[in-house]
């Protein structure tokens, strides 16, 4: 079986969806291809949430000014107004996202490939000509002019041959992997009351050998669900989250962590006396893996300093949050009110390749630089940027590296871009 498109997106989370709507908004012929069977990523499969702030305040007026870009606005605004929920744009139910993406997809013309995984890459002289992927058992190839790279893991830039690094420079360590799962039949009344206990006997219980999870916390959400709550803790450190084994054996690891947890809070906390583990996610959450070597490395340094750059195409101010790679703790750089970073589209575009972007947490980076951008809504203004990109690159018959970049910028701008 063979196809061709004028863009193929490999990747359903924030950014390739993102990517793939810009693009096919602005009249490019897009197929978006996705391994699990629903579009949202760690949103939907590994179940992480909620958003981590897409805002800052202006210290003058104290107006909230959004760094994220229109088109993830639109999907949150979609997003709430299915679930009622105004003014919640840190929460989400993913069950409903997956339905709002898939709408939203659809409705501009982006064709979806589900339960795909795309294993090769054919590269010419810096141009890949297709991609096979393997879906239901069937081998089939695909062709086009333009690529883009949203795998989180860069897998479609490993299997083009481009350079890439993996985790911090000094060890190649990645931050740690974590399973979200959730508790149903808790007490939320009792919960409240006792919540502020859990952390300290949770603490007394790893110095005395019965809590095993390196963690120094445990990190609880509320949802939608009544009796429900969102666990965000389980903690696996020096595992490879390219090799399928060692994240095999993390999944292991994980599951146990959360019964661990689980019975924890049964046998110890008021309100949990009739809960039951509800879900686990469907993959383990990865924060951190490859990262691809760019045309520019953003650095720490970048960040920091507020950087601006003549090509950006993005702009952030999550905070710096490295969980640690190899143990206990967690630490933060905050960015003050009014303050954000600029990225550079060289960040976007792989060394010696003329028909690739990449997009989302896979970006070209310093590990440290990398725990500020690699959230949820920044993955979606670099995914809608990148298929901006595209459209640019078709019209102006050019490849990635000849983009008419003032050009795009105009159309980011237009778009609530704060470059």
């Amino acid at each position: 079986m063979k196809k061709r498109y004028e863009l193929i997106v490999v990747g359903g989370g924030f950014a390739g969806v993102s990517a793939a709507i810009s693009a096919a908004r602005n009249g490019v012929d897009v197929l978006l291809i996705e391994r699990y069977n629903c579009l949202g990523g760690a949103a939907a499969n590994a179940l992480v949430m909620p958003f981590m702030e897409y805002w800052t305040k202006l210290p003058e007026t104290g107006e909230r000014k959004y760094l994220c870009g229109n088109l993830f606005l639109e999907i949150v605004r979609a997003h709430q107004e299915i679930c009622a929920t105004k003014g919640r744009e840190h929460e989400f139910d993913e069950e409903i996202m997956k339905l709002v993406l898939n709408r939203i997809a659809l409705k501009n013309g982006v064709k979806l490939l589900f339960n795909t995984t795309v294993f090769e890459s054919n590269v010419v002289e810096g141009n890949i000509v297709s991609i096979k992927a393997l879906g239901k058992s069937q081998v089939i190839e695909l062709f086009a002019d333009y690529y883009i790279d949203a795998t989180g893991d860069a897998e479609l830039s490993m299997l083009s041959g481009c350079p890439y690094t993996i985790g911090r420079e000094k060890d190649n360590l990645c931050q740690p992997m974590t399973l979200c799962f959730r508790l149903s039949g808790v007490d939320m009344e009792k919960f409240r009351i006792n919540r502020n206990k859990i952390n300290s006997l949770y603490t007394e219980f790893q110095k005395k050998g019965l809590i095993k999870n390196p963690r120094e916390n445990v990190l609880i959400f509320s949802n939608f669900n009544d009796g429900v709550l969102h666990f965000n803790s389980t903690r696996i450190v020096k595992h490879n989250p390219t090799d399928p084994f060692a994240v095999t054996d993390a999944e292991i690891e994980a599951r146990e962590q959360v019964f661990e947890l689980y019975q924890f809070l049964k046998k110890n906390i008021e309100g949990f006396e009739h809960a039951r583990v509800l879900s686990t996610a469907l993959q383990i959450g990865i924060r951190e893996s490859r990262k691809i070597e760019g045309e520019y490395t953003l650095t720490e340094e970048d960040l920091k300093s507020l950087a601006r750059f003549d090509d950006a195409v993005a702009t952030a101010n999550y905070d710096i949050d490295i969980h640690s790679p190899s143990g206990s703790g967690t630490s933060h750089y905050y960015f003050g009110d009014g303050q954000w970073y600029e990225i550079p589209y060289r960040c976007l575009l792989p060394k010696n390749m003329d028909n690739l972007l990449v997009a989302g947490r896979c970006i070209s980076s310093t590990h440290e630089a990398q725990a500020s951008y690699r959230i949820m809504p920044f993955c979606a203004e670099l995914g809608q940027a990148a298929g901006m990109a595209v459209a640019v690159a078709k019209k102006n018959k050019t490849n990635m590296r000849d983009v008419d970049i003032a050009q795009l910028q105009k159309l980011l701008r237009s778009e609530g871009f704060s470059i």
